[in-house]
């Protein structure tokens, strides 16, 4: 039986959790990579080699990587003093890699070949870009870091866009061509989601496509989202891909423990909500997708994850 052909799309944890799971599974997979991140170890390594953002692609390699554990770990260490405070191993290897291949796109071939990855990392574009973000009063903000940075409280985002303009990866124009679900994975709507659409071509080539299309919503908003329920989400992404793109669904039921939950709310940040209302055609899928891992650690934000295997198990369903 000939495996069924899966594109996820995004970057980052949320990227990481869906890949992680399905890379158990029968399924041939491909990791669709946002390339705008322009913050912390990433920012600095574009801003003083010229190079293209390595952090999320690191994360789908590492994610799709069938090595020893002690590889995956090496990729994702980050020194935590010296001068290489901040930085990532696999961030620096990547770096590295470009300059000597020649391009980012033999750069993430030879990873892919290092790490043993099940299936393809592809960057959206190889084309050099950067979000910016409109808010309502029409002030500019410009890179994606500023997403983590600004105060939404007061002014939030109207649009965003990229500048220059960059065009789709050809590679990646064809797997979205071939394939039978396409998944928009769990992430930052801005900085890893929205900006993949952003890229000329994406939307028509994602609209062409055949395959359907499973939106895996995310189980926490961030400051820039705060208030939007599960029908603003889709509501936003379609704005930038074309309405009635999306075919399901993937929504969270199972809240996690109340102090987990209020850790969330003293950062500005809380559960994403479902509200009955219009939201097209799309079939909601709800079921208990939150993992249990409950980690007692100063970083809250390593409290409410996906689980990876519950997310696969689901999606095969859906398959």
């Amino acid at each position: 039986m000939k495996k069924p052909k899966i594109v996820v799309i995004g970057g980052g944890t949320g990227s990481f959790a869906v890949l992680s799971g399905l890379k158990k599974l029968n399924c041939d997979l491909t990791a669709v990579v946002s390339m705008v991140d322009d913050g912390g170890s990433t920012g600095i390594l574009r801003d003083e080699f010229g190079v293209l953002p390595p952090g999320d692609v690191r994360q789908c390699l590492v994610a799709l990587s069938l090595s020893t554990s002690t590889m995956r770990s090496l990729f994702n260490f980050r020194f935590s003093r010296g001068s290489l405070r901040g930085h990532s191993f696999g961030n620096l290897f990547l770096t590295v890699l470009e300059k000597i291949t020649g391009n980012f796109r033999n750069a993430v071939s030879e990873a892919s070949e290092i790490l043993a990855t099940k299936g393809r990392v592809l960057p959206v574009t190889f084309d050099n870009t950067r979000l910016f973000i409109k808010l309502n009063n029409g002030s500019l903000l410009k890179g994606e870091k500023f997403l983590d940075s600004y105060d939404f409280s007061k002014q939030k985002i109207g649009r965003v866009f990229l500048s220059p303009k960059a065009k789709i990866n050809p590679e990646v124009k064809k797997e979205l061509k071939e394939a039978q679900l396409i998944i928009i994975a769990p992430g930052t709507l801005y900085g890893s989601l929205i900006p993949n659409f952003l890229v000329s071509g994406f939307s028509k080539a994602l609209s062409s496509s055949k395959a359907k299309v499973l939106y895996v919503c995310n189980l926490v908003s961030k400051q820039q989202d705060k208030g939007f329920f599960l029908n603003d989400y889709v509501n936003e992404l379609e704005k930038y891909i074309g309405k009635d793109t999306i075919d399901y669904v993937l929504f969270n039921k199972k809240k996690p423990p109340k102090d987990v939950i209020l850790k969330y709310k003293k950062k500005g940040e809380e559960l994403v909500r479902f509200k009955a209302g219009n939201i097209g055609r799309v079939k909601i899928i709800k079921a208990d997708l939150v993992s249990e891992k409950y980690k007692k650690s100063a970083n809250f934000k390593d409290l409410i994850r996906h689980d990876r295997e519950k997310l696969a198990k689901e999606i095969f369903k859906i398959l």
